[in-house]
């Protein structure tokens, strides 16, 4: 008993011993898209076009902006390392570009100008197999697939294709309403008049606050090491209520078939969350930053600064946070 007592004093001391601080700042740009290769190597995507690379921490940016899409917002990227990375932007047209060389130059990699058309989210199981997803069209969430690194992208068959219900849709908020799991299988989420969970064609309903365009899932975690069935973590909310609690965040421990909401919430609206090991996780939104070191069953506030996306170092420990005009990293106090 001792020992969990002082587990759970430990835990708390770690939350309560951490912090956001600012690395990086770009001036007049949204930052939705966040990368983060290393300790080193992270990228960032938003609006104007804009691009960002840090190879050393983000102590420092390299910006650009993409010839010819000054006026789009690339709402998500995936970076295999300094000098490869796809990013994805939304709306007419639909438009992926994949770049080899840090970012002096772009391919287009993959185009769709049918109307109605607007990408979500980018996912990677690894350097060559990956996943786009995207809002409804003709009544069924978009879903392409990559296997030679984003390079090609194959559109589902649209028999195939995961049906919406009227009114719901995703959110291009953070490029985390898509995950991968093991398998080659991915997991989804939806918000808006409905807010469900979509693995294997078996949709289940969420305990998120939903109704409204502006309600409804945001984004999904999901932890399956050494687990027989995943761990998984939904975070949203209201945007257009940034500092309402009320069913912000769900928890399933049975690989999505059955949710709860958490005892302590998150303190407002939130467009991302992140495992950062088995037990702890990040989720930040406009309102501030949250830290739960027991599975998502009790969320601690640690900065009231607002940003859109968190991202776990893909090879490493790091984890940094992009928002309105700014990139941060989680330290210690």
């Amino acid at each position: 008993m001792r020992w969990i007592i002082l587990y759970y004093l430990f835990s708390s001391f770690m939350a309560s011993g951490q912090k956001v601080e600012i690395t990086g700042k770009r001036e007049g740009v949204s930052f939705r898209g966040l990368s983060v290769v290393s300790g080193k190597v992270l990228w960032v995507s938003g609006s104007k076009g804009t691009i960002g690379r840090s190879r050393d921490g983000g102590r420092s940016f390299e910006w650009m902006i993409v010839p010819g899409y000054e006026n789009r917002e690339f709402r998500d990227v995936e970076a295999f390392d300094a000098q490869t990375a796809v990013i994805m932007a939304v709306a007419e047209p639909a438009v992926i570009l994949r770049t080899e060389n840090g970012g002096k130059a772009w391919k287009v990699v993959y185009f769709n100008d049918t109307p109605g058309m607007f990408l979500d989210a980018l996912e990677f199981w690894n350097d060559e197999s990956g996943i786009v997803i995207g809002d409804p069209v003709k009544g069924r969430f978009f879903v392409a697939r990559t296997f030679d690194g984003g390079n090609n992208w194959r559109p589902l068959a649209f028999d195939k294709l995961p049906p919406a219900d009227s009114a719901e849709a995703c959110f291009a908020a953070s490029g985390t309403n898509v995950r991968a799991l093991k398998r080659d299988e991915a997991c989804f989420i939806s918000g808006g008049s409905k807010s469900r969970f979509f693995w294997k064609n078996k949709p289940v309903v969420l305990p998120i606050v939903t109704g409204k365009e502006t309600q409804g899932a945001n984004s999904i975690a999901v932890w399956y090491r050494n687990r027989k069935q995943p761990l998984i973590v939904v975070a949203g909310g209201d945007f257009a209520n940034p500092a309402s609690v009320d069913r912000n965040c769900a928890v399933s421990k049975d690989g999505g078939v059955t949710w709860s909401n958490p005892a302590t919430a998150p303190t407002g609206y939130r467009s991302c969350v992140e495992f950062i090991n088995p037990r702890k996780l990040i989720t930040c939104g406009l309102n501030g930053v949250d830290i739960s070191d027991d599975e998502g069953a009790t969320w601690k506030n640690i900065s009231r600064e607002g940003f859109h996306v968190c991202r776990k170092a893909k090879n490493g420990k790091a984890v940094y946070l992009a928002g309105n005009e700014k990139i941060g990293k989680l330290v210690r106090e």
